[in-house]
């Protein structure tokens, strides 16, 4: 009849249909956020804001020197994305952008974002070639490695070990404050980077002695973030290559963020290094952004799994009941685990 309407009620499809995708695009365009973030870092916004802010954009766009075209909608696209604040047309960092992304700063984590900026960034690019083949995407390709990336180049080091700093600073102060340190006397830091846990440790325990052991390049800055600390007479730099050399002994040995870059046997053999290192009662104390025992919760310890695809030839994260497993199987009588701070959780052994 004319005038009717021929509509017809939605089905229950039509209605899921219906609901905008919002997620799904947010996801699937996620990158758009990611790279404005690690161009900024790259460019030294929030250094600049940190030093000189608040600023009106023409005045931070003329300091960072960038084209006019794009520079405000870069600026408020931070501002939307929570990582600066605009008041009255200037601009000025967050507080937690204040605190970690200022390069003057000793808690500055943006030394990882510059370098994902610079070459992880492109790696991921090739996520679906590597799910494919198996193989990292990184500079293996051509015959490198991440490691090569990053020791061979002092700068790329010297930003590299301070970043870790800078992201463990948290975590290792959730260390000092979890674990009974009042029952050892002795640390090590396997593969530790400037020593920032064991110098929180010894911060937060004054009985504590020890240090950091990892390759010789690393000395150096070891030795000045020690002194700088003040730890100069209580932690010391071993140097040492995990693999080919037998592990320093101490009554408590800890590996954060290490047993990941490794495939299976290499994880089991550095479990049985610091198994063979420790005194009886010593404790080995393995730190990672664990996977959830039903894998489902942690997007971070699954995505840095995707990660080890992109960087190593056989790496992988793993969940604490795996972890335990291992240390079990090495010999360990004793283990546990125990969340410290964000996606991190550590899994502790006692021989």
């Amino acid at each position: 009849m004319a005038g009717m309407s021929d509509a017809r009620p939605m089905s229950a499809t039509d209605q899921r249909a219906a609901t905008a995708p919002d997620a799904i695009l947010q996801l699937g365009f996620g990158f758009w956020g990611s790279r404005t973030l690690l161009s900024a870092a790259e460019l030294g916004v929030f250094t600049e804001l940190a030093s000189a802010g608040p600023l009106d954009a023409e005045s931070l766009r003329e300091r960072l020197d960038l084209h006019p075209r794009s520079a405000r909608d870069f600026f408020d696209a931070l501002v939307a994305l929570g990582m600066l604040e605009r008041e009255d047309g200037a601009y000025r960092n967050t507080d937690e952008t204040d605190l970690f992304l200022d390069r003057a700063k000793p808690t500055y984590v943006g030394g990882l974002l510059e370098m994902a900026s610079r070459r992880l960034y492109g790696h991921w690019n090739n996520l679906t070639e590597g799910l494919r083949t198996g193989q990292p995407q990184n500079e293996a390709k051509e015959g490198g490695s991440l490691f090569d990336a990053i020791y061979t180049d002092p700068a790329t080091l010297s930003g590299f070990l301070k970043a870790m700093s800078g992201v463990s600073a948290g975590v290792a102060r959730a260390l000092a404050a979890s674990f009974p340190w009042e029952r050892h006397q002795t640390v090590i830091d396997v593969g530790g980077a400037e020593g920032c846990v064991p110098v929180q440790i010894a911060l937060a325990h004054p009985h504590i002695n020890g240090g950091v052991f990892d390759l010789p390049q690393v000395g150096p800055f070891v030795e000045e973030y020690v002194t700088s600390a003040g730890l100069g007479d209580r932690l010391r730099f071993y140097e040492g290559d995990f693999f080919a050399d037998p592990l320093p002994s101490a009554d408590v040995l800890i590996m954060g963020h290490i047993l990941h870059d490794w495939d299976m046997d290499e994880k089991r053999m550095l479990v049985d290094k610091a198994y063979a290192a420790l005194p009886g009662g010593g404790a080995l104390i393995v730190y990672e952004a664990l996977i959830d025992d039903e894998r489902r919760a942690n997007a971070h310890g699954l995505l840095m799994s995707l990660n080890m695809l992109i960087e190593t030839p056989g790496g992988f994260d793993y969940t604490g009941a795996d972890c335990q497993k291992w240390l079990r199987e090495a010999g360990f009588g004793e283990t546990y685990q125990q969340h410290l701070l964000g996606p991190d959780s550590m899994v502790v052994g006692i021989k």
